[in-house]
C-alpha cells in the first residue's frame, strides 16, 4: 500500500469506518478523587504539524471507562497502511477532547501509537501518569520504538529538570540552553537511528513541540534527507522536507557564510568575506549585543582568553552587535576587553541585516569558519568552545 495524500483525507471523511473487529482496548487506572473524565479519546493527526499538538488533531472516537477500568473502541478507521494515532485522557471540566499537554513527560495526558487494519492493540495506563505509565501488550516494532522513545524522553527530561533546579541568573542563560540541548540530543539520535518513520516524526516533534529548530536546523535537514530516500511517498515526509529547504533554515554547518557589507567600528564598510583574514585557520563570527548578559559574560570569560592564547596560532574573531547606540556599543567593547578583535554593527538594534542574512533570531550565536570560510561548527559556548578551539588549532 503506497502512502497517498488522499489517505488522511479519506480518514477524515469516514472517521468511524468499521475495521471488522474491536482492535483497540485497554485498562485505565483512575484515581478516587474524580479529577479525571472516565473517557478515553482517539485522536488522529492529519499532518506533521498536528503530531503532539494541542487542539489540532482530529477526534476520531471516544470510549467510556467502565467501573473495572476497562474500555473498548468498537470501531476504528479503515487504515490499510500504518497510521499514527494518539490516545488521550482529559481532566474533568476540560472542554476540548484534543487538548494535549507537553509540559512534563511524567504526567502528559496522551500517548502516540501506530495501528493499521488487522492489528489488535491492548493498552494500559495510570491516568495521572498517562504517558509515563503507558504500556502496550505485545507491541508491533513501530510501537516498541515509540515506547523506547517515551523512555528516552522521560529520562532526558528528568536530567534536564535537575540541571534547572539551580538558580539561573540572566548571565547563566547559556547554561540553561546547554541543558535544553542535552535534553534534545537523545531524541535526535533516536530519530536518526530508527528504521520507523512515524516514531522518528514523533521524536522530531518532541524535540521541539513549539517547532523552534533554529539551534538545530542540521537535524531537521538530515531528517528530510533520511526519510525522503526511504519514504518519499509519505505526505508527512513531504511536509518535513518543505520545512527543511535550505533557504528556510539558518546557515548550516558545511555551508559558506553569505557575503554581506558590514559597517565597521573603524568607520569602514567591508564585506564579510573581506574580513576573513588570509592565513587564519579558524574564524569565530560572534553575534552579540551590549544588553545581552550571556554575550557579555562570553566576551569576558571566554573570548578574551581564547584571543590572547590563540590569535598568534591562527584564531580570528569578527563580532557583530545588535546595538542601536554607538556610545553604548563602544563602552561595552572597552569594558569587556573585546577591543582586541574587529567589530561591526548596523546599529539598527534587533533589525539587523546580518541576522536576516543568516536567518536567525537568537543571540548569543556564533559561526566557526575554516580557512576557506566554510562553517565547521555553530553555537559553541563556554567550555565547549574552548575545547573546540584548542583541538582545532592543534593543542
Amino acid at each position: 500500500m503506497r502512502w497517498t495524500p488522499n489517505l488522511l483525507f479519506v480518514l477524515l471523511l469516514f472517521p468511524t469506518a468499521c475495521s471488522g473487529q474491536a482492535s483497540l482496548s485497554g485498562n485505565l487506572q483512575l484515581p478516587l478523587h474524580g479529577q479525571w473524565k472516565k473517557t478515553v479519546y482517539l485522536i488522529q493527526p492529519r499532518s506533521l504539524d498536528e503530531i503532539a499538538s494541542s487542539f489540532l488533531g482530529q477526534i476520531i472516537d471516544s470510549a467510556q471507562v467502565k467501573a473495572d477500568g476497562s474500555f473498548v473502541f468498537p470501531k476504528l478507521p479503515d487504515s490499510p497502511a500504518a497510521a499514527l494515532f494518539e490516545l488521550v485522557v482529559q481532566q474533568t471540566g476540560e472542554t476540548y477532547a484534543n487538548k494535549l499537554t507537553n509540559e512534563n513527560p511524567l504526567s502528559d495526558n496522551y500517548f502516540p501509537l501506530v495501528w493499521q487494519n488487522g492489528q489488535t492493540l491492548r493498552v494500559s495506563a495510570a491516568v495521572e501518569r498517562f504517558q509515563s505509565s503507558f504500556l502496550i501488550a505485545d507491541p508491533s516494532p513501530e510501537n516498541v520504538a515509540l515506547l523506547q522513545l517515551r523512555d528516552l524522553r522521560q529520562k532526558a527530561f528528568q536530567q534536564f529538570m535537575q540541571l534547572l533546579t539551580e538558580e539561573h541568573e540572566e548571565a547563566k542563560l547559556l547554561d540553561a540552553e546547554t541543558a535544553l540541548m542535552n535534553f534534545r540530543k537523545p531524541l535526535m539520535e533516536f530519530a536518526q537511528s530508527t528504521a520507523h518513520v512515524l516514531s522518528a516524526l514523533v521524536a522530531l516533534r518532541w524535540v521541539s513541540p513549539n517547532q523552534n529548530y533554529e539551534r538545530i536546523p542540521e537535524f531537521l535537514f538530515a531528517q528530510c534527507q533520511k526519510w525522503q530516500s526511504r519514504h518519499s511517498e509519505h505526505p508527512w515526509v513531504a511536509q518535513l522536507c518543505q520545512k527543511s529547504q535550505k533557504e528556510r533554515l539558518p546557515v548550516l554547518v558545511g555551508d559558506k557564510m553569505p557575503d554581506i557589507a558590514l559597517p565597521m567600528r573603524s568607520g569602514d564598510t567591508l564585506g564579510l568575506q573581506q574580513l576573513l583574514v588570509k592565513g587564519q585557520q579558524l574564524t569565530i563570527v560572534d553575534l552579540w549585543a551590549s544588553w545581552c548578559a550571556p554575550c557579555r559574560r562570553e566576551n569576558r570569560d571566554v573570548l578574551v582568553h581564547l584571543w590572547d592564547k590563540y590569535h598568534s596560532k591562527g584564531l580570528e574573531i569578527i563580532a557583530y552587535a545588535l546595538d542601536a547606540s554607538a556610545p553604548v556599543w563602544n563602552k561595552a567593547i572597552e569594558a569587556d576587553g573585546a577591543y582586541r578583535w574587529v567589530h561591526a554593527s548596523h546599529l539598527q538594534g534587533d533589525d539587523a541585516p546580518l541576522m536576516e542574512a543568516l536567518r536567525i533570531q537568537t543571540i548569543p550565536a556564533n559561526f566557526l569558519l575554516d580557512a576557506k570560510g566554510k562553517v565547521i561548527a555553530k553555537n559553541l559556548h563556554g567550555e565547549e568552545l574552548r575545547k573546540f578551539v584548542a583541538g582545532y588549532l592543534g593543542e
